[in-house]
């Protein structure tokens, strides 16, 4: 059996916590910062976790995490 591919692409959007969750980065900031306010951007900051509808999506793409 040959050895999976990492799509790569989602190895660099996605981590896999301990318990087996996918958490994921919010989008929105990248440019256009003037105009969201602190708390909005503070906001961004926080990582979330993918809901597990696609959760197992994303870890048919990253085979080995």
């Amino acid at each position: 059996m040959p050895k999976l591919k990492t799509k790569k692409g989602a190895a660099k959007r996605f981590k896999v916590t301990g318990s087996g969750k996918v958490k994921r980065s919010k989008g929105g900031r990248g440019h256009l910062k003037a105009s969201k306010n602190a708390k909005r951007k503070r906001g961004l900051r926080v990582p979330q976790l993918v809901s597990h509808v696609e959760e197992r999506t994303i870890k048919t793409l990253l085979p080995y995490a």
